[in-house]
C-alpha cells in the first residue's frame, strides 16, 4: 500500500461527506499498514464546528489505540488541514500526514506552520487534483442551489 492508495480510502470518506451535504473531507489513520480510523466532516450532522475529519479521525484511531499519541501513525487528509486540527495533530504526536488540495484560505501552512510536531513528517499534494475537484463541486453545486 502506498500513500496514492491512503488518500483514495480518504477520498472515498470526502465523498460520503459530499453525499450527507457536509463540506467533502474526508480522512484515515493508518498505523503499521493497516487502517485504523476512517472518518469525513460532520461539523453540519452535529451542529458543532470541531467535528472535522481529522478530529473524528484522531479521536477515533487514539480510542482504538488507548493513547493519545499516534507517533507510528500517518494521517491522510484530502485536504490541508486546519490551524485548529493542527493542533490537534501536534499534540497527538502524529508521525505522518498526508494531505491532498492545498487549503490557501484556512490552511495551517500558511497560518501555523509550526503547529505540528517537530517529527512528524509532512506529504503534500498526493491526488491533489481529485482531492480539489471534489471541493470544487462541492460549492459550485451550493452557489448554484443558491440562483
Amino acid at each position: 500500500m502506498d500513500d496514492n492508495y491512503y488518500m483514495k480510502m480518504a477520498l472515498q470518506e470526502a465523498q460520503k461527506a459530499y453525499e450527507a451535504n457536509e463540506v467533502p473531507v474526508g480522512a484515515v489513520v493508518v498505523c503499521k499498514d493497516r487502517i485504523i480510523a476512517r472518518a469525513h466532516n460532520l461539523t453540519e450532522t452535529l451542529t458543532d464546528v470541531t467535528a472535522h475529519a481529522e478530529m473524528q479521525a484522531i479521536t477515533a484511531a487514539s480510542s482504538l489505540l488507548g493513547g493519545k499519541y499516534l507517533n507510528e501513525c500517518s494521517l491522510y487528509v484530502t485536504v490541508e488541514p486546519c490551524v485548529m486540527c493542527a493542533g490537534a495533530i501536534g499534540w497527538s504526536q502524529l508521525g505522518k500526514l498526508v494531505y491532498g488540495a492545498t487549503d490557501e484560505k484556512r490552511g495551517f501552512t500558511q497560518f501555523a506552520p509550526k503547529a505540528l510536531h517537530p517529527k512528524t513528517t509532512v506529504i503534500s499534494g498526493i491526488m491533489a487534483t481529485e482531492c480539489s475537484e471534489l471541493i470544487k463541486n462541492f460549492f459550485a453545486s451550493k452557489r448554484a442551489s443558491l440562483n
